[in-house]
């Protein structure tokens, strides 16, 4: 609610007379908390019911934090904006202010993310991690819940930076022990494809650096076909003149590790993602995923 807010609130500045009324969904992956998301199985968990709305012109723009939306997206839609994104990375909350290095062996951290739960476990083996779900508000309660049963958390600075929550943070999560997920700290809006003036109206919130590197992020995702369920992570840059990439495969257990790094002038954004998940595949990154695939439902 708060990202569709906050895009109310920009088109506002934009458009003045535009009158923007915000309608409410609830998603099959906001419904079903019971289980991991990996668990879950299928595409568009948080998107599906959105989409639906948008073909059906119930709706007409929908809101996503882009690290969920799947790479695919069908030829009726478009991303009509990506935002300026905000802190890409991923925080640790410690109800006792430990660090990544200071918590205690054979430690609980709370999270439901394959990417995080890998990544943590490359650099700390003894580390048990739990499935954690709900809303920020609900995650932040049990971290700090004296009796509860995580010892820290795992959760993306972006959310808690949004709610006013960077109090919780006991550690910045530094991208070489944790590189983050695609599209992590963007928010896109989305449109349908043929909608010319929906599509004007949301012009002018686009921002093209974040659309540079998050098109390179989703192409190293989109030709690893991995989806969001799996250890996948990347993260791109301007750096200068040039566009830089980082791209991570992870075994669940952190055993292996497979890490590419590339850069390539910002028009091929696009070519640099697969051109980088290639190298990760002849280096094995296939075997690692097509493991895992063996090992979530459809």
């Amino acid at each position: 609610m708060w990202q569709a807010e906050h895009v109310r609130a920009l088109l506002g500045v934009h458009h003045p007379k535009l009158r923007v009324e915000l309608v409410h969904f609830t998603t099959r992956g906001d419904r079903m908390l019971d289980r991991p998301l990996p668990e879950i199985g299928g595409k568009g968990l948080f998107t599906q019911e959105l989409e639906e709305a948008l073909l059906a012109g119930e709706i007409d723009l929908a809101v996503h934090s882009l690290k969920d939306l799947p790479t695919d997206l069908a030829e009726s839609f478009a991303l009509g904006a990506i935002l300026p994104r905000a802190n890409p990375f991923d925080a640790l909350i410690s109800r006792k202010g430990c660090t990544l290095t200071t918590l205690p062996p054979g430690a609980t951290v709370g999270t439901s993310s394959l990417r995080r739960s890998a990544q943590l476990r490359a650099h700390r083996p003894d580390l048990r991690t739990e499935s954690l779900r709900g809303n920020v508000d609900t995650r932040l309660r049990k971290a700090l819940d004296p009796e509860g049963p995580y010892d820290a958390i795992v959760l993306a600075a972006a959310g808690l930076d949004r709610l006013g929550r960077n109090d919780a943070i006991s550690e910045m999560l530094d991208p070489e022990v944790m590189l983050p997920a695609p599209g992590q700290g963007a928010l896109a809006v989305q449109c349908r494809a043929g909608d010319a003036r929906t599509l004007e109206v949301l012009a002018p919130l686009d921002e093209p650096v974040t659309r540079l590197a998050v098109t390179a992020e989703r192409a190293f995702l989109h030709r690893l076909d991995a989806g969001c369920r799996l250890p996948v992570s990347a993260y791109a840059r301007l750096n200068g003149g040039d566009l830089c990439l980082t791209g991570r495969v992870s075994a669940t257990d952190g055993a292996r590790t497979l890490t590419v790094h590339g850069s390539a002038a910002p028009g091929e954004a696009f070519a640099l993602g697969v051109q980088l998940a290639d190298r990760a595949l002849a280096q094995g990154a296939d075997a690692l995923l097509d493991a895992l695939r063996g090992e979530l439902p459809a």
